[in-house]
């Protein structure tokens, strides 16, 4: 085989690389970008407030968002005692928790499949839940790692409002990343959704968690609560082009928000293996952390 038809192989792979499972992807980006470090680090120092204002005796608990299988489970199994409650709407991932919860004889772990933008967005919906899946335990602590994509920004105050108020305990924190939405560098993950997202169907990520927390401080249902915003950078890159554009398509929103058609999944394919992959430069994410404590 010549070395343009290892190329146009390579190109094809990469063109089908969406039609895998979104764990899939997510799994390829946690395992090979310093994305979880990221999280983890801000995790601990999170989690690390939290023990310092409540008695040391206390069994804590936590809700995670959108959790998929998640990659911080053993710091949350170890650090919340009292119950950890993983929430998804893809009962993959959670099959995957299961699995490891049996293998490790662990007890106090909980599966909820179901859809946060239904469960938790309105006061009277989480009130429920708090009532039929936490038992009306409120948590000291609630992630929602990478989940606010799933959501739309106008529907934010009065999610945050109604975990606030409803879900988070008295003593606690919310911890919430996503990718920062005023990237401009052509190495990152925020330049390129906006130029083929906006390219093809007219959008760009207008999803700025950011700023989100800095107007908390006047919204009055916060009035007590410390809040504090900050952005981080990692890096992604993999030896094996067809992972690498599983990522991609991930980030793209390619085929659950953005039907790409043929045509234009292969220009992007090209172009992620002429600016990325051809001289092994890391894609780059800038992404921003929003802590809502009291």
């Amino acid at each position: 085989m010549n070395s343009k038809s290892a190329l146009n192989g390579l190109i094809e792979k990469g063109i089908r690389a969406g039609e895998i499972d979104m764990y899939d992807e997510d799994n390829t980006w946690s395992q090979n970008s310093s994305d979880k470090v990221d999280i983890a680090e801000e995790l601990m120092r999170v989690i690390g407030n939290i023990y310092r204002t409540v008695p040391s005796d206390r069994l804590l608990n936590a809700l995670s968002i959108g959790s998929g299988s998640e990659p911080q489970f053993q710091i949350l199994e170890a650090a919340f005692r009292g119950g950890l409650n993983l929430l998804d709407i893809d009962s993959i991932p959670l099959s995957v928790i299961k699995s490891r919860i049996k293998k490790h004889w662990i007890d106090h772990v909980t599966t909820i499949v179901a859809d946060y933008n239904k469960a938790l967005v309105h006061v009277a919906d989480a009130k429920r839940f708090l009532r039929k899946e936490l038992g009306g335990i409120r948590q000291e602590l609630i992630t929602l790692h990478h989940s606010l994509y799933y959501s739309s920004e106008s529907d934010w105050s009065e999610l945050f409002g109604s975990l606030y108020g409803t879900i988070l305990a008295e003593q606690g924190a919310i911890h919430a990343v996503m990718m920062s939405s005023d990237c401009t560098a052509r190495d990152s993950t925020t330049w390129l959704y906006n130029h083929f997202a906006g390219k093809f169907f007219g959008c760009r990520n207008n999803q700025d968690l950011a700023s989100f927390g800095r107007t908390l401080h006047s919204n009055t249902g916060f009035a007590k609560a410390d809040i504090h915003v900050e952005t981080h950078r990692v890096k992604f890159f993999i030896a094996d082009f067809e992972k690498f554009m599983e990522v991609i398509w991930m980030i793209l929103l390619y085929p659950n928000v953005h039907d790409y058609t043929y045509d234009q999944r292969e220009e992007i394919t090209e172009y992620i293996y002429n600016s990325f992959y051809k001289s092994g430069k890391p894609l780059i994410q800038l992404q921003d952390h929003l802590i809502v404590s009291r």
